[in-house]
């Protein structure tokens, strides 16, 4: 153990492991080691008495997103729903479904929100209720996961991949509209990271070429687009919204689920006809159709979530204001670009490396080995990856989304990132730039 002195504080993470020594510095508002370049993180056991105990301050573990800590702060209210769930019996397309399809309708400002199994089901069901058919084309992004272009090839589409912009991430209007030949049929844009795409870019696109706009959301629920047509939530503004409750996402379940979204009151009735087998009365069935279905206990919960959206918007928003101030004179560093036209509500916090992968992953490293997570936000594009590789889309086709997946490293950003814990992060990416 060594002596601190000074301002000197000693904090923990974890169960009596992973301690951190560290000095505050109130001209930076960070934290570093008293008398040396870094923190000090070594093991040492929790001190319960004696001359240091005072001087720890315990530090929750720090998660990429902390469910538990979400959970624990609506716990009455989810436990309470789920226990009048399973009083009800009415586990699959129960009044908790139908209740909360028509509040995230009014959040979203649509007239229809038809609920699903999860975020890929709802793309599959997107391109079929359009009446897409095998070598039709659909414009998106490879800087994506995957599920937006597998679905594609389930169907027999055409994965058509334009480039993004290297600021926001999103996709390049400019390169979609090169892509654009006699057999495209459809766009689907990603609001990558939290963020939306220029939508007024991509729609005049579509129109322009009489093409279908299918709005991949499942990372930026929440926010929203100011264009020529007012403001509007992301996803509400093509034909067809689609999104994901993926546990980790901004408005998250408690397992799988998924949603889709749209003001067209006939696409909404083949929609929701595939979801349910096709079948839009019971037995009879008038198109092929897929078994899609959120049960009633994760709507319950997503009901309760939907309430406090805003309020983890905010959050992650606060959360990102930090990140950005610290590391505002990091030459190395790239911080998010804001559009001018959109707000983030900062699914991922994705910072941008320079020096290429080896410094990105050194970085990396050097965070995991300090207690605090990072990840690759993604590592190997979609037109690389060995399943969806084609002579169309070699290597170097893509030189931003190529560039990017050698300089992109997302921190932890949840709802309930705390004071410490952000000093923790940011004082750590910092002393790794000294």
């Amino acid at each position: 153990m060594q002596e601190v002195g000074g301002n000197g504080t000693v904090s923990w993470i974890g169960e009596g492991s992973l301690v951190a020594v560290a000095d505050q510095h109130p001209e930076q508002g960070s934290k570093t080691a008293h008398g040396l370049d870094g923190p000090i993180i070594f093991a040492a056991p929790q001190p319960k008495t004696g001359k240091y105990a005072d001087d720890f301050q315990p530090m929750k573990p720090i998660q990429m997103v902390d469910l538990l800590g979400q959970y624990e702060k609506i716990k009455p209210e989810v436990d309470a729903a789920i226990a009048e769930v399973l009083r009800s019996t009415a586990f699959i397309n129960g009044p908790e479904v139908k209740a909360f399809e028509k509040e995230l309708a009014e959040f979203l400002g649509v007239k229809h929100v038809v609920a699903c199994a999860n975020g890929t089901d709802a793309l599959q069901i997107a391109m079929m209720a359009l009446g897409l058919k095998p070598g039709d084309e659909v414009i998106t992004a490879s800087f994506t996961f995957v599920a937006t272009v597998e679905v594609l090839a389930l169907l027999g589409l055409v994965p058509v991949f334009a480039d993004v912009l290297p600021g926001t991430f999103n996709l390049d209007p400019a390169d979609v509209a090169r892509k654009v030949t006699p057999r495209t049929k459809a766009i689907v844009p990603v609001h990558l990271f939290g963020q939306p795409a220029d939508m007024d870019a991509i729609t005049a696109v579509a129109r322009e070429y009489n093409l279908f706009v299918v709005e991949d959301n499942a990372q930026a629920i929440g926010a929203n687009h100011s264009g020529a047509n007012g403001t509007r939530k992301a996803g509400a503004i093509g034909d067809i919204g689609t999104t994901s409750f993926f546990p980790s996402k901004n408005l998250g379940c408690f397992g799988d689920g998924g949603a889709l979204f749209t003001n067209d009151d006939e696409l909404a009735k083949k929609v929701r006809m595939v979801c349910n087998h096709g079948s839009d009365v019971r037995y009879y069935h008038e198109t092929v159709g897929v078994n899609s279905r959120l049960d009633s206990m994760q709507a319950a919960i997503l009901r309760i979530k939907l309430r406090h959206l805003n309020a983890y918007a905010k959050a992650r928003n606060a959360a990102a204001a930090v990140y950005d101030n610290a590391f505002a004179d990091i030459a190395e560093l790239s911080t998010p670009a804001r559009s001018s036209f959109a707000n983030h509500v900062f699914h991922q916090y994705t910072l941008k490396v320079a020096g290429g992968s080896e410094k990105r992953d050194a970085l990396k490293k050097h965070l995991e080995a300090n207690g605090v997570p990072a990840m690759v936000y993604y590592p190997v594009p979609c037109h690389l990856q060995n399943a969806y590789k084609s002579a169309r889309f070699a290597a170097g086709s893509l030189p931003v989304t190529e560039q990017l997946t050698h300089e992109v490293l997302s921190l932890p950003m949840s709802t309930e990132l705390d004071e410490q814990q952000l000093n923790h992060i940011t004082g750590t990416v910092k002393n790794y730039f000294k």
